[in-house]
């Protein structure tokens, strides 16, 4: 009995746009059936549309496959460097006739010598193709349909489906992951395959990604880019786990989990075909489990592009990095991304920190008492001793005084130093990080907004 070959899959992004979510999920379900099934990882670069290629991107391609801890283990491979290869086998399809060259008005030119300005179709056979897709089951398609498909531009450059079946062949790909809506194409690469002899790979075409609309995502009209994720402070843990969640479950049902058991549990066959939710709200629970995970020394290396950049809201002479460290700990439970640590930490560092109106607006203005409160902590805290549970005592009893719960009575005193009504715990920051005369100002001023 012979040994089973080892699958080999491949990756084949384009550099003509940033890379999305889409193909950062394709990119780790072929990364995670070759790891699951010890097999190989081929990266190939799909650059032969020198019109539209943009080199800068083949560098992001990298550096966000090394974000998302997909390696590989064969490539990067470049088709542009294949264009001889493509051009060989192309005329080897004119010269049996499988192929014919056509001129500028799409009209059969004789002959089978390729030359500039003429274009080469396939010539389709009358018949069906079978595709036995992982994810699709069985795909067949009438050649009717496909009619005689260009497989080389009057540019001279191989189309998409050429140079894909000339490469998976020599490369020996025995799987090709990829999105459903390359569906269509696959019936023209198994066509051209079997011309030159060679078998297929076995196809898997993921399903679609879809909004909350249940509307194919779209690159114009949703925040699909991998970059606006991880500015905005999405770990690449986080975004990998939930990733590989889109399409495919494990069979336990836990859902957040190492990525090592990810690769443990993954099955190609498991793989649904119905279209997958990408769910912000669940990404954002999914980083914020992550984030909790993080030791204080991993989360201040973490948070600190985000609090040292020269977008931040305050002075930079007025950043210390000693009330970061101490305030992480308060606020790690509430971040959902990295960039949510800027509104957690920005009133120990504005002078006069943004004040979100709705807030003002609940807790001042139609807060009960407000005013008596307002003027009773002023009074308490001018003379009281400058600790966290006098000051927090203090404040609790102007509002007993004024028939208000804590709760009530805090909030136009956290709003009034804060900005806002809701964040971390109050009094320990605000006395160990703000003097007696900067906290008093800010009350003062919200009195005085009244």
């Amino acid at each position: 009995m012979s040994e089973a070959v080892s699958p080999r899959v491949r990756f084949a992004p384009s550099p003509t746009g940033y890379l999305h979510v889409g193909s950062a999920r394709t990119a780790l379900f072929n990364w995670l059936y070759a790891r699951s099934t010890g097999g190989t990882m081929v990266l190939r670069i799909e650059d032969t549309d020198e019109s539209r290629n943009r080199p800068e991107l083949t560098d992001a391609i990298f550096e966000y496959l090394a974000w998302l801890g997909i390696d590989y283990d064969e490539g990067p491979h470049y088709q542009s460097e294949r264009r001889g290869r493509h051009r060989e086998v192309v005329q080897q399809l004119l010269d049996d006739g499988q192929a014919y060259l056509c001129d500028v008005d799409d009209n059969e030119v004789p002959g089978t010598d390729m030359a500039e300005g003429r274009a080469v179709r396939f010539r389709t056979p009358e018949g069906t193709t079978a595709i036995n897709d992982v994810v699709r089951g069985e795909v067949v398609v009438d050649h009717a349909q496909l009619g005689d498909f260009v497989i080389w531009r009057s540019d001279g450059s191989p189309t998409f489906v050429l140079a894909n079946a000339v490469d998976d062949a020599d490369m020996a790909i025995t799987h090709a992951i990829r999105g459903e809506d390359l569906l269509s194409s696959t019936p023209r690469a198994v066509l051209v395959a079997e011309a030159l002899g060679a078998t297929p790979p076995i196809y898997a075409h993921l399903p679609l990604l879809v909004n909350e609309q249940r509307k194919k995502l779209s690159k114009r009209r949703d925040d699909v880019s991998l970059e606006s994720y991880r500015q905005r402070g999405y770990l690449a843990p986080a975004m990998a786990n939930y990733l590989a969640l889109l399409g495919w479950g494990p069979r336990d049902g836990v859902e957040i989990r190492p990525m090592a058991e990810i690769i443990e549990q993954f099955r190609l066959e498991d793989v649904n075909k119905a279209p997958a939710f990408f769910d912000i709200a669940k990404l954002e629970h999914f980083n914020g489990v992550y984030i909790r995970e993080l030791d204080l020394e991993e989360l201040l290396a973490a948070l600190a592009p985000y609090l040292e950049s020269d977008q931040v809201s305050w002075p930079p002479d007025r950043y210390r990095s000693d009330v970061v460290a101490a305030m992480a700990p308060l606020v790690q439970e509430k971040l959902r991304t990295l960039s949510d640590i800027e509104h957690q930490v920005d009133w120990l560092f504005c002078p006069d920190p943004a004040m979100d109106e709705a807030s003002w607006d609940k807790a001042v203005v139609r807060g009960k008492a407000s005013v008596e409160i307002l003027d009773g902590v002023i009074a308490a805290l001018a003379d009281c001793p400058w600790d966290p549970d006098t000051v927090k005592d203090a404040v609790f009893a102007v509002g007993e005084a004024n028939g208000v719960n804590r709760s009530k009575s805090q909030a136009p005193v956290r709003v009034a130093v804060t900005g806002r009504s809701v964040g971390p715990p109050l009094f320990e920051p605000m006395v160990h990080h703000l003097t007696r005369e900067e906290v008093l100002r800010r009350l003062r001023n919200a009195r005085s907004r009244l």
